[in-house]
């Protein structure tokens, strides 16, 4: 059988054979469905490198779209916590019988097969994403900026580790920068998503910094924008950037067709905290976003620098 994508899940069209090529093609469809600055990215890379990194995409977006939709359940007592970690469990199963080389068909377990055979990924960062997207069932606030870092890395940092292996690299520091990307990029979804955020009564932002500037969670949930939100923002948003210019350190130490997609992914990704702030930090009624056209126009930017590193 076939598989193509709907929007939510995978569609299957009985009667015909499981292909790779398919298999790539719904990997991809869910990239270009939810990931927009990401796809557009990835669409830079030489055709051989894209595959691997709609296959790493796509398992990271089903198990979070599958903690999403189950904890649904959960508040509506139609699912268990432990019910979550089963299904969870049964994604890292199919990934260790996939790193042992067991073919599934699954067409995302499809696509990772295909690309173990050519790219080393260890399978502790897949399962570390896994674990990071599990500290969402039972969501309790972070005490400490250390505390929201180690969720940050889990769910996007092991991302660019992931993603690393398939672009190439000369000098094992970009790793290092690798994870500080991941953390910039996590932090700009946490500060954009807030007002989503706050409607299922969550706060991202860590309880040590709301108390440096004496903004308390009752405001947090009120949605209360004063001179104490605005400094709040202006931390973290900070914070974020600071992650972000160390990251482009990165950059140079990537294979040479590898460095332009990073770079429209981190300039494009670090421009949404440019628009929260032309949003006059009002997070809770304003999703701050680039339109295409503004994703588009950093371009020629971007190819400059990239190709005039050494």
């Amino acid at each position: 059988m076939n598989y193509s994508y709907n929007g939510k899940t995978a569609v299957q069209e009985t009667g015909k054979p499981v292909t790779l090529e398919n298999a790539y093609a719904y990997c991809r469809q869910i990239s270009r469905h939810h990931a927009k600055t990401f796809y557009l990215a990835s669409l830079f890379l030489p055709k051989k490198q894209q595959k691997p990194i709609f296959a790493i995409y796509a398992l990271l977006r089903t198990v979070d779209d599958l903690v999403d939709n189950a904890e649904d359940k959960l508040h509506n007592g139609l699912i268990t916590s432990e019910e979550i970690q089963t299904l969870l469990e049964g994604w890292k199963s199919k990934l260790r019988e996939c790193y042992a080389g067991k073919l599934d068909n699954d067409p995302i377990m499809m696509a990772w097969h295909d690309t173990l055979k050519s790219y080393t990924i260890p399978i502790e960062l897949p399962l570390d994403l896994m674990d990071g997207v599990a500290m969402d069932i039972e969501f309790k606030q972070f005490e400490t900026f250390d505390e929201l870092y180690v969720y940050c890395y889990k769910v996007a940092s092991v991302v660019g580790l992931m993603t690393s292996e398939i672009f190439g690299y000369s000098d094992k520091q970009a790793l290092k920068h690798a994870i500080e990307l991941g953390i910039a990029m996590q932090l700009t979804n946490i500060l954009r998503d807030i007002g989503e955020d706050v409607d299922r009564g969550r706060i991202y932002l860590p309880l040590e910094d709301l108390r440096r500037f004496n903004y308390s969670t009752e405001e947090f949930m009120q949605k209360k924008i004063n001179s104490n939100f605005i400094n709040l923002m202006k931390f973290q948003i900070e914070r974020a950037r600071s992650y972000y210019h160390s990251s482009e350190k990165g950059i140079p130490m990537l294979e040479r067709q590898s460095r332009f997609a990073v770079g429209v992914s981190s300039l494009n990704y670090s421009n949404i905290l440019t628009a929260i702030e032309n949003n006059d930090y009002d997070v809770f009624s304003k999703r701050a976003y680039r339109s295409f056209w503004q994703k588009i126009s950093t371009i020629p930017f971007i190819w400059y620098k990239t190709r005039t590193v050494s």
